[in-house]
């Protein structure tokens, strides 16, 4: 691969701003258009970018397998840890009026909101970077 001084540079200026606004989807997902996945998605573009300007050995030494997989369980988790608390408190999964009203607390329902999407995001940012690494590893042919 011939190295293009352009992209690399291009594309270390971009990365941080489009992870920045894969942040900004995520947190304004309760609130307004987006949400988890699409910020997911948007910030699992910011590696995709880096892999096409710097090449994906270099990618996988920032992010590997294990580091993905981690990711994956975390954010699952957090997803589920939100949904289930609102089971504890005599809910529905995801309930989340239920835990508000029962610590009273003012505007929790939208914390709880932004933790559970940041656990989609997080996930579907480790689930795209893995199908980028899987297709890599067999050439983009389908097995």
């Amino acid at each position: 691969m011939r190295e293009n001084v352009v992209i690399r540079t291009v594309s270390r200026l971009a990365v941080p701003f489009i992870q920045l606004f894969g942040l900004y989807v995520i947190a304004h997902g309760a609130s307004g258009p987006g949400g988890g996945f699409q910020g997911g998605v948007a910030f699992a573009a910011a590696f995709i970018l880096m892999i096409i300007a710097f090449g994906i050995a270099d990618v996988r030494k920032r992010i590997n397998n294990r580091g993905i997989m981690i990711f994956s369980i975390f954010g699952i988790a957090l997803y589920a840890a939100v949904g289930l608390l609102s089971i504890l408190y005599a809910g529905n999964f995801l309930q989340l009026n239920v835990i508000e009203a029962a610590l009273g607390i003012p505007h929790l329902h939208g914390i709880l909101i932004d933790i559970a999407e940041a656990g989609i995001g997080i996930t579907v940012m480790a689930i795209m970077i893995s199908i980028i690494y899987d297709m890599a590893d067999t050439g983009g042919e389908s097995a």
